[in-house]
């Protein structure tokens, strides 16, 4: 688990507050959840291999209870509990830390940082447009150069399993080798299962067929699919979604992959995962999601679908230094207030509570400095002005207003500071 330095937790709460900025635009709105859920809720659909990296331990009542691995299950737990009865669509966002034992590695620590859109209530096409734009519209906010998408679809993958008679486990199980690329052994399981010839073809067909002209690819997988009827639908629904990604005006690059899977089990349709090429070959996805329909009502709640995505802000951070992109901040002008005396200081105080009063960002010398010294620390430290009180000032009711750029300065009158510094901003 990491600690963030000034300026890493700067990045982190930048592209936080870029992650609240489209909730507003997309009219999602926020929630908070506890980072401390029942096991079993986490446990549920989370997929074999998370399930062994949740943080799980007994409370003092002897409770199983663990550190949230993800936002999806407490946001369907709080949607079945106690927003059943909201109109629909409901439009949720939250955002916060994360937990799973992983093996500390380059873009994978203990504790991550993560920001989720989920939206309640259809199973039409739109919707997962929205989460797709709403993915594609964060990267392009926060600067990131040639993000790709990748888009596959669950419901196609197990329309074909199910139809040759497998069980859902046996399906998961299929899914996780897919999700770690292990296509062979994937193959091999399908066929210990004992489907059929036509199957095994089919989905190493689908495995092979991946690419970023959309038209062609959704196509072709339904070319694949043809036999199989519930694949056949998830197919067509993939071609609607991306009629509709195709109007949406996004600047990601979209790659379709037939065989992609993510190793969730609740997801039932559209599934998606975001990159850059920095960090594809590593595999360190920047964020990711997709529909489930069967959820909510497996906390007890009435069937809803429902599709959702999460960015990951740190590794938005890292993409950010793999890029070099610097942070597109306000340009705050920062003030100083150097008293030149001990009888100065109430002086000085008087006119930092003026300033930041309305809303001047300030800081009071504290270390009893010299000038010189003072102004040096402040120049380092980026200040855009500096504000010297000397005995006969403070008696006339004037300061010296340094520019720290210009290095100019000037006397002026303390009521006057507030309009001086917004001119010369």
């Amino acid at each position: 688990m990491n600690d963030y330095l000034p300026q890493d937790a700067q990045k982190i709460r930048y592209i936080e507050q870029k992650t609240r900025e489209l909730a507003q635009l997309y009219c999602y709105e926020e929630v908070i959840t506890p980072v401390v859920e029942s096991y079993e809720l986490l446990a549920a659909k989370a997929g074999e291999d998370i399930r062994l990296r949740i943080y799980k331990f007994n409370d003092m009542a002897g409770r199983k209870i663990a550190l949230r691995a993800e936002f999806t299950p407490s946001i369907a737990r709080l949607v079945a509990a106690k927003m059943r009865t909201v109109p629909k669509p409901l439009k949720l966002f939250c955002v916060g830390s994360l937990y799973r034992y992983d093996e500390p590695q380059f873009g994978r620590s203990r504790e991550f940082w993560q920001a989720n859109y989920e939206l309640f209530g259809t199973n039409k096409p739109e919707a997962d447009a929205e989460i797709i734009t709403i993915t594609s519209h964060l990267l392009d906010a926060v600067g990131l150069n040639h993000p790709c998408l990748k888009i596959g679809h669950v419901g196609i993958l197990r329309g074909i399993l199910s139809q040759e008679g497998t069980s859902e486990a046996q399906q998961n199980q299929i899914m996780q080798l897919l999700d770690k690329k292990q296509w062979d052994q994937a193959l091999t399981t399908a066929q210990n299962l004992n489907v059929s010839k036509q199957c095994v073809r089919t989905l190493k067909s689908l495995i092979d067929t991946r690419g970023k002209d959309v038209d062609e690819i959704t196509r072709k997988i339904m070319l694949t699919v043809r036999n199989y009827d519930e694949a056949t639908k998830a197919a067509q629904n993939l071609q609607e979604i991306m009629e509709l990604i195709k109007q949406s005006g996004i600047k990601s690059e979209i790659l379709i992959e037939a065989g992609f899977a993510r190793g969730l089990e609740y997801y039932t349709g559209m599934i998606l995962e975001a990159y850059i090429p920095e960090l594809e070959r590593s595999g360190l996805a920047l964020g990711g999601g997709g529909r489930y329909d069967k959820l909510i009502e497996l906390f007890g709640g009435e069937p809803t679908p429902a599709v959702g995505v999460a960015p990951g802000i740190d590794r938005i951070a890292i993409a950010f230094g793999k890029q070099q992109i610097p942070l597109r901040l306000p340009d705050t002008k920062r003030v100083t207030v150097i008293p030149l005396t001990e009888k100065t200081l109430p002086q000085a105080y008087k006119i930092a509570s003026m300033l930041r009063t309305a809303g001047i960002p300030l800081e009071v010398e504290l270390m009893r400095r010299t000038v010189s010294k003072a102004l040096a620390d402040s120049d380092r430290r980026g200040f855009h002005f500096a504000i010297l009180i000397g005995p006969e000032e403070a008696k006339e009711g004037k300061a010296t207003l340094r520019d720290m750029k210009k290095r100019q300065q000037k006397t002026v009158k303390t009521e006057e500071l507030i309009r001086q510094i917004a001119k010369d901003n």
